[in-house]
């Protein structure tokens, strides 16, 4: 089975090797479908925001499986022990993941902060800026790197996908109406589905080359000068036909003073409709978590060092059941079913994938629960759960979605590691990662919950942003 396992991932990776034309031939045909099926005034900027996404997440997927190989391969050579406290590299990285909690909180008060006086492409100039500086500085140390590089590279892939992705949702949510976005979100959330099948598969095709991983930081420079250019433009575009503003509640419009920090808390608890959106963000996080150490500690258990070669080759089987999933569902779903309805795929996928692995946790289904957590989330979940934002005000979609997409997420990541750590040094012994299994049917029944509610809202605000003044 555990022979099968690495043989079915390596199989995809070379397929995607040889006919990558083919799937880019159906996935640019989709995309002109969809094009001229908007309004005219919609089209360049759908086609603006797909390449955005698409390019901040091909940054994203280029980038994670080089902090994670770069971590793993150094606490595999060098150990983890602190005060006698000694873990496996699976152990180590749910550390690293309660570090990111720190980094997280630091990053949501200066996106709150930086929000009150701007927005859009202003605030994706300032992040690009920081991550190009930041690309250099890794580029120097990265090939060769230390105990302080291994780490703070781990945090600073982290931090790019909580800074950059929260950015651009903040500038798309801000650009759109409830009505739009429903007909758009299909297809802009395909550019993300895209850059995450594309990152990850250059990776996988690339993996056994002589590339350093200081080469791939240079491509993502280039890449982040695009970003800046794209979100010109865009800006542009929709200061030219802004939206029309949210009205704020008697209750919203008292707005929350104090530390830039809490501002974006206050207004999450203020709402029952954005405690919904927290709590599906929140119990993600735990069950993505959870799911991510147990693929982690299978591939490790089973593969060893040849980890750095297979979690590539999964990442891009991954995508590549996003990309069928964003192609063939998420736009007729949304459209035809509601958000509500397609909120609820990826926790029924996720009970399939623990469920699988607690009764067999063998190498195949162990990287599975991977496919069956991601394969969803970056595409008809992601695509969902932003266009709940559309229909709030201009600080909900800053500021409330800044703590929630930030701290919340990461403090949920940083419980759910908590649960892990229980089980790698109480319950030591790959035999028993299987049980972390029972947790997740738990957490997901409160998911289902939180998903119908907040579906549920957003028809009915809606209804309401439609019906005639």
């Amino acid at each position: 089975m555990e022979s099968f396992g690495f043989t079915f991932f390596q199989a995809f990776a070379d397929f995607i090797a040889n006919w990558w034309w083919l799937l880019g031939a159906i996935c640019i045909a989709f995309i002109v479908k969809q094009i001229t099926g908007f309004r005219p005034e919609e089209r360049l900027m759908a086609l603006l925001m797909f390449l955005y996404f698409f390019l901040v997440i091909t940054s994203f997927w280029i980038l994670k499986p080089i902090k994670k190989g770069v971590f793993i391969s150094y606490i595999a050579e060098s150990g983890f022990d602190w005060w006698g406290w000694q873990l496996q590299p699976s152990g180590a990285e749910q550390v690293a993941k309660v570090m990111n909690m720190v980094v997280a909180f630091a990053a949501a008060a200066a996106f709150a902060f930086l929000a009150r006086s701007l927005r859009r492409q202003q605030l994706t100039y300032i992040f690009c800026g920081f991550f190009i500086v930041a690309y250099v500085l890794y580029g120097f140390v990265l090939d060769s790197p230390g105990g302080a590089t291994a780490w703070s590279f781990y945090l600073f892939g982290d931090l790019f996908s909580t800074l950059m992705v929260v950015t651009f949702f903040a500038f798309l949510n801000d650009s759109v109406t409830p009505d739009i976005a429903k007909r758009l979100y299909g297809l802009i959330g395909l550019g993300g589905v895209v850059g995450g099948f594309f990152g990850s598969s250059v990776v996988a095709v690339n993996v056994k080359s002589s590339m350093n991983p200081s080469v791939w930081l240079w491509v993502c420079l280039g890449i982040a000068v695009l970003i800046a250019l794209i979100a010109m433009m865009a800006g542009r575009l929709v200061q030219r036909n802004p939206p029309p503003e949210a009205v704020p509640t008697d209750q919203e419009q008292a707005k929350p003073q104090g530390s830039s920090a809490l501002e974006g808390a206050r207004l999450v608890f203020r709402s029952p409709y954005l405690l919904s959106i927290m709590a599906i963000v929140g119990l993600y996080e735990m069950v993505s978590t959870i799911m991510d150490f147990q693929f982690t500690d299978t591939v490790f258990h089973y593969l060893g060092d040849d980890h750095y070669r297979h979690s590539p080759r999964v990442y891009s089987f991954t995508n590549g059941v996003a990309l069928v999933v964003q192609l063939l569902l998420t736009s007729f779903v949304m459209v035809r079913f509601g958000v509500g309805v397609a909120l609820l795929f990826l926790p029924i996928a996720a009970c399939l994938g623990s469920a699988g692995f607690l009764i067999v946790p063998g190498l195949l289904l162990g990287s599975f629960l991977n496919t069956t957590d991601n394969g969803f989330s970056y595409s008809i979940n992601q695509s969902a759960k932003e266009v709940l934002y559309v229909p709030t005000t201009r600080d909900e979609k800053y500021k409330a979605k800044a703590f929630i997409d930030m701290f919340i997420q990461r403090f949920a990541k940083a419980v759910a590691v908590g649960i892990n750590l229980v089980i790698a040094t109480w319950f030591a012994g790959f035999e028993n990662v299987r049980w972390l299994s029972l947790a997740t049917v738990a957490i997901l029944l409160l998911w289902i919950v939180a998903a119908r509610y907040a579906g549920r809202v957003f028809a009915e605000k809606e209804r309401a942003a439609a019906a005639p003044a």
